[in-house]
Parts: structure tokens; sequence; C-alpha cells
């Protein structure tokens, strides 16, 4: 079941959250795990320009994926991130990712963005293979001011 994020959620989204960077080695410096709003994530997307869903499985969370405006462009900028999509492995490989996403990019185009840009590591090839499969198209280098600088692939999607 996909659904927003409530502060119920918070505990097991960051940990989900820890839990598969830490499975891709993405836990270092300069990757999301480190962000501030991992540990209330509801506040961080409070819904309009910034969403955040959940999937339930099993009566837990155990994925999620969100979006908001992309850090380091003006307020009122037409290009949003895709931000902290993860899955437990039991969710993986069953067309969740896919239906999550294909949610995010319905409400990303209703809360007025025209793009979609993200960021992820090389480790993280599923994931890359549904990006292409939806449409998104690789960069050669990072947009805007994520500080995300362990990220080493980018990607763009037109809305």
């Amino acid at each position: 079941m996909l659904r927003p994020i409530t502060p119920a959620d918070d505990a097991a989204v960051a940990d989900l959250i820890r839990d598969v960077m830490t499975e891709y080695g993405a836990s270092g410096p300069g990757f999301a795990i480190h962000d501030p709003e991992v540990v209330r994530m509801s506040g961080a997307y409070p819904g309009g320009r910034a969403q955040y869903l959940v999937v339930e499985w099993n009566g837990e969370v155990a994925g999620g994926g969100g979006f908001g405006p992309l850090a380091g462009l003006p307020a009122d900028t037409e290009v949003c991130e895709l931000r902290k999509m993860y899955f437990r492995p039991p969710l993986r490989g069953r067309g969740i990712g896919r239906r999550l996403l294909g949610d995010l990019l319905e409400r990303m185009r209703g809360a007025g963005f025209r793009r979609c840009y993200l960021e992820t590591t090389s480790r993280m090839r599923e994931a890359q293979q549904l990006y292409r499969k939806l449409g998104f198209r690789q960069l050669e280098g990072p947009m805007g001011g994520t500080g995300h600088h362990g990220c080493n692939t980018f990607y763009l999607r037109d809305l």
C-alpha cells in the first residue's frame, strides 16, 4: 500500500534509509544518509512541492520515496529532485518501485515541476534500470547543490 508519510513513520523510514544505503556502501560522507531530514522525514515532506510516500508491506514500512525542489536552484524552480527512494529486499523485483515512481512523477507534475533530477551511485544498478525504463536520461555531471558528493551517477527526465 502506498500512502503519504506520517510522523508515526519517521523511525521506520530512517531505519530503512540507513539500512539500504549501508547495504549499497553509501554510508560515508557525501551521501543522503547523513541529511538532517532523515530523522524526521514527515516534517521535511509536508505535501505540495515536497512529498514523501511510504510503502507498507505486511503491516510495516518497507519502502518509500519522495521529491522536493532541487537544492541550489531558485525556490520557484521547475526542477525537482527524486529523493530517498529505497526498498527492503522483499519488495525488490515486484514492480513496486515502478508503481511508486509512476505515482511520484504524477505528483511532481501536479506540484508544478517540469523536470525531475536524481543522483545515485553506480552500485545501485537495479534502480538505474528502472530510471532508464521510465524515461530518465543519464547526465555527465550533477545539477544543483545537494551536497551529495558521494554520488557519481546523475539522471534527468522531463515531466
